[in-house]
């Protein structure tokens, strides 16, 4: 074998004594052991020999360091995954042998925010969910691994965790203004409230639509940046009427099943001078004698006024 060589070694007798050399670095995870004959052979005619057969077997150094399958490791999870789920398993091997090839896995320098969602198991490398994601606080977790083995030698590798968005909030209704109470007289079109409608999902599960339900005479317009709306006057208020309106405004995205949000809304009407007196009759015929007391009562006229307050107080004259 090119591997080993013979030599001899003389004593001081004179005999020889052969020795085994080894000429190149041997490799055990290439070739663990050698089968050689030695053969030794006298000077007699005709010469007679012996042979001897050594078996050299190569113990392992650990001169291997773990090596992961993949540099990077990616998947993609949803925000909705419990907590003990599989996200993903690394694997990690080692060409040496007995302890040295021996593989354990950990996080490698992850600050708290990861270690505190994801769990590395040391023995087989699978990575599980520790604790809540959620992709409206971070959509991408990326950090190393490193594989050791017994004989302290490490590799790293990075894994990259995307998170998919799920539709996990409703959408959110917030009353930025709101004009109560409002004049009857005011003019169709008035702005009475101004709203901020979001959800924090993306994609479709972001997207709102808005409806209001119950009679009351506004409509909602959606302004250009798509998260503010209005509710606008469609129709003349009249307090005698109505003195008040109540409405709900429902807000619903447009995940699969939907999420809603409402708000409650009362818009209170503030009376005008909108309306005349009007009298019980529109003639009163009296019929009295012509010798009739000066300071008689002839006949009582009423009339009335559908506003309220010293709008609907009445005079007469």
């Amino acid at each position: 074998n090119p591997s080993f060589s013979l030599a001899f070694k003389e004593s001081p007798g004179g005999s020889k004594q052969p020795e085994l050399v080894l000429e190149r670095e041997l490799d055990r995870e290439k070739q663990s052991s050698f089968e050689l004959m030695l053969t030794a052979v006298d000077g007699g005619d005709p010469a007679r020999s012996g042979t001897v057969q050594i078996r050299v077997n190569v113990t392992d150094a650990n001169d291997n360091p773990p090596v992961f399958s993949k540099s990077l490791y990616e998947v993609r999870v949803s925000e909705d995954l419990p907590a003990g789920s599989l996200v993903l398993q690394v694997r990690a091997t080692d060409a040496d042998a007995g302890t040295n090839g021996a593989v354990s896995y950990s996080f490698s320098n992850v600050p708290g925010a990861i270690s505190s969602l994801f769990a590395v198991d040391s023995e087989n490398g699978e990575i599980r969910t520790a604790g809540p994601l959620d992709f409206e606080g971070n959509s991408k977790y990326i950090f190393d691994l490193e594989a050791r083995d017994g004989g302290g030698l490490v590799s790293h590798c990075k894994v990259q965790i995307d998170v998919t968005d799920e539709n996990d909030n409703a959408p959110e209704i917030t009353i930025l203004s709101l004009s109560s109470p409002v004049p009857e007289d005011v003019p169709v079109g008035t702005v009475v409230a101004l709203l901020n409608v979001v959800d924090s999902d993306s994609g479709e599960n972001g997207q709102v639509s808005c409806e209001l339900s119950g009679e009351a005479p506004l409509s909602i317009v959606a302004s250009p940046g798509g998260s503010y709306k209005v509710l606008v006057l469609a129709k003349a208020l009249d307090r005698e009427e109505a003195a008040f309106h109540e409405l709900v405004l429902r807000a619903s995205d447009g995940g699969d099943p939907a999420r809603t949000g409402t708000a409650r809304i009362r818009v209170t009407v503030l009376d005008a001078n909108d309306n005349a007196p009007v009298f019980s009759q529109a003639e009163y015929t009296v019929r009295v004698p012509e010798d009739v007391p000066v300071g008689s009562v002839l006949v009582t006229v009423t009339a009335t006024d559908a506003d309220e307050g010293l709008y609907g107080h009445v005079k007469y004259s």
